[in-house]
C-alpha cells in the first residue's frame, strides 16, 4: 500500500477512535438533507414534465426530447469540472450562492421561452448553475458525518436525493395536467428562493465553528510538542481547511474511476425511465404511468436504512450484485406492465436496486480519497449520474424510435448485465490482491 493511502487509513482510524459516539443527526445535518431535497425535487418535477409540454406546445419529436435533458445534463458535467477545483480552494460561497443565481434565472426562464431553441438554452443555463450547487451540498454533508457512520450517514442524505427523484415526476406530471406548466415552473423557482437563507444560515454557523475550530488548533499546537494527539475538530463541525490538508494542486484519484463507471451505466436506464415513462404509459395503456416514482419511492424509503448499515459493516461488495438483480428484474417487469399493479411490481424492485446501489457508490467514492478532494469525489459522482442519465435518453431515445418503449426498456436492461460483469471482475481480483479491499471500504473494528 502506498503511504498516502497508509496515512488515509491512519487519519480515519483516529476521527473514529477519537470520537465512537459521534452523533449522525445534527442541526446541520437535517438543514443540509432538507437543502438537497429541494435542490433534486426542482430538478425531476420539471425534468419528467418537459416531453409532455415539448410535445404539446412545440410538437417536439423523441430527439429534441432527449436534447432537453442531455444538454442540461451535459452543462452541469461542465460546471462542475470548475466547481469541485474551486471547493478545494475554498472558493465554496461564490460557487453554492452563484449556482443558486444561475438556476433561478434559468427556472424563470422558462416561462418566458417562446420557442423550442429558446427553452434549450434556459435548459442549458439551468444546468450551470444546478451543477455548481448541486456539487456543494453534498461535500459540506460529508465533511460533518461521523467517518465510522459514514455509510449510513451518506445513505440518508441520498434518501433525499432518490425520494426526490422518485416524487419529483409524480409531483410535476400531475401539477402539469392540473393546472399547467407555469404553475409548476413558479414552484420549482419557489424551492430555488428557499433554499438563499438555508444556505446563508449554514455558512454562518460554520463559520462559528471554523473560529473554534483555529482556536482549538492554536491550542493543539501546544499540546502536540508534548506528544498529545488532540481532536481538534468538534462534533459536527467542518474541518478548518489547513495548508497541510489542503494541496496547491490535487491529483485526479483513479480509484474513483470503477465507482464512476458503475455508477453511470446505473443511470443510464434511469434516463430512460424519466424522460419517456409517461410516452410509455400512453403506448401500454397505463392511466397513471407516473405512480410508478411513487411506487419506487416507497421501496427506497424500506430499503435505505437497511443498505446503509450492510455497507458499513460488509463493505460495496455486499451490495452490488443483489441490486443490480432487482435493477433488471424491475425493468424487466416494467416492459411487461399493461395495469398499475404490473407497474407496482416494477417500481418496488427498481425501487429496492437503486436505492440500495446509488449511496453505495456515493459513499465509496467518498471513502477512497482524502477529506479535501470530497469534492471531487461527489462532482466525479453526480457527473457519472448526470452523464448517464443524458446518454441514457439520447440512446434509448433512438432505440424507442426504431421499435417501441417496451422494447427500449427491455434493451437498457443489458447496461445493469455489462454492470454486474464488471462488478464480478472487481472483486475477484479485489480478493487476489492482499489489502485491495481495505483500500476500498475503511472500517475499524
Amino acid at each position: 500500500m502506498e503511504q498516502s493511502e497508509r496515512t488515509h487509513l491512519a487519519q480515519s482510524a483516529a476521527e473514529e477512535q477519537a470520537s465512537p459516539v459521534a452523533r449522525l443527526w445534527t442541526k446541520e445535518f437535517l438543514i443540509l438533507t432538507a437543502c438537497n431535497l429541494l435542490v433534486f425535487l426542482n430538478l425531476h418535477m420539471i425534468l419528467s414534465s418537459l416531453p409532455l409540454y415539448m410535445r404539446e406546445h412545440f410538437h417536439a419529436g423523441d430527439f429534441y426530447v432527449s436534447l432537453c435533458t442531455s444538454l442540461m445534463a451535459l452543462a452541469a458535467i461542465i460546471s462542475r469540472l470548475f466547481s469541485a477545483r474551486a471547493l478545494e480552494l475554498g472558493k465554496r460561497n461564490v460557487i453554492l450562492f452563484g449556482g443558486l443565481a444561475i438556476a433561478l434565472f434559468g427556472t424563470v426562464g422558462y416561462y418566458f421561452s417562446a420557442t423550442i431553441i429558446a427553452l434549450l438554452v434556459m435548459r442549458v443555463i439551468f444546468g450551470f448553475g444546478f451543477g455548481m450547487y448541486s456539487t456543494t451540498f453534498p461535500t459540506m454533508v460529508s465533511d460533518i458525518i461521523p467517518r465510522n457512520r459514514m455509510g449510513e450517514g451518506m445513505g440518508y442524505f441520498g434518501l433525499s436525493t432518490t425520494i426526490s427523484m422518485s416524487m419529483g415526476p409524480l409531483i410535476g406530471m400531475w401539477i402539469e395536467k392540473q393546472y399547467g406548466f407555469t404553475p409548476l415552473v413558479a414552484l420549482g423557482s419557489l424551492f430555488i428562493v428557499i433554499l438563499f437563507p438555508l444556505a446563508y444560515k449554514l455558512i454562518r454557523g460554520q463559520k462559528k465553528q471554523a473560529r473554534l475550530n483555529e482556536q482549538a488548533a492554536a491550542s493543539a499546537a501546544g499540546s502536540a510538542a508534548e506528544g498529545a494527539v488532540p481532536d481538534s475538530t468538534a462534533e459536527g463541525a467542518v474541518p478548518a481547511p489547513t495548508s497541510a490538508s489542503k494541496p496547491a494542486a490535487s491529483k485526479f484519484e483513479k480509484k474513483l474511476l470503477l465507482p464512476s463507471l458503475l455508477n453511470f451505466l446505473m443511470s443510464l436506464t434511469y434516463g430512460g425511465l424519466v424522460s419517456f415513462i409517461a410516452l410509455f404509459g400512453g403506448e401500454a395503456g397505463i392511466a397513471n404511468p407516473g405512480y410508478f416514482f411513487l411506487f419506487n419511492a416507497l421501496a427506497v424509503v424500506l430499503i435505505r436504512p437497511f443498505s446503509g448499515k450492510i455497507y458499513d459493516s460488509k463493505g460495496p461488495k455486499a451490495l452490488v450484485v443483489p441490486g443490480a438483480v432487482m435493477l433488471i428484474l424491475g425493468l424487466v417487469f416494467l416492459s411487461f406492465a399493461h395495469s398499475t399493479l404490473g407497474l407496482f411490481g416494477a417500481a418496488l424492485c427498481y425501487g429496492i436496486g437503486w436505492g440500495a446501489l446509488q449511496p453505495t457508490m456515493q459513499t465509496w467514492m467518498i471513502q477512497v480519497v482524502n477529506p479535501h478532494q470530497r469534492g471531487m469525489a461527489n462532482g466525479m459522482f453526480l457527473n457519472s449520474l448526470d452523464l448517464g442519465v443524458a446518454l441514457g435518453a439520447m440512446i434509448l431515445g433512438t432505440v424507442a424510435s426504431m421499435s417501441s418503449y417496451t422494447s427500449m426498456y427491455r434493451f437498457s436492461a443489458l447496461f445493469i448485465v455489462i454492470y454486474i460483469v464488471i462488478g464480478v471482475i472487481y472483486m475477484v481480483k479485489a480478493k487476489s490482491i492482499p489489502g485491495q479491499e481495505q483500500t476500498v471500504h475503511i472500517k475499524i473494528k
